[in-house]
């Protein structure tokens, strides 16, 4: 058991309230940094106000646009005759890896 004269001080008040203060502006910079990158890799958002109500509207247009081409191109592939599902896998164990090294500390 650790003795009295080795154990930490208590925090104040006011340094619990730093603290906080600075965790709450951490946690509001990392959200700002999702909605960034979220803007620069959305097409047609450059230039657009940060909105995050704007960003995320576009960020569902544009995946349910590239989810629709998607099964356009797997239509077309299996109607071509091509087996495609060894492709398919190895393509989202790529993006697995990608999410995972644009997304540091596994936050937003």
């Amino acid at each position: 058991m650790a003795s009295p004269s080795k154990e930490k001080p208590r925090l104040t008040e006011q340094e619990k309230k730093n603290n906080h203060i600075a965790s709450e502006q951490k946690r509001r910079q990392a959200i700002r940094d999702g909605f960034d990158r979220l803007a620069n890799i959305v097409p047609g958002m450059e230039g657009q106000g940060r909105s995050e109500n704007i960003v995320l509207q576009a960020t569902i247009d544009f995946m349910r646009e590239q989810i629709a081409e998607h099964q356009e191109l797997v239509t077309q592939a299996k109607t071509a005759g091509v087996d495609i599902s060894d492709v398919e896998i190895k393509n989202l164990h790529g993006l697995d890896k990608t999410n995972e090294a644009q997304t540091p500390g596994g936050g937003v």
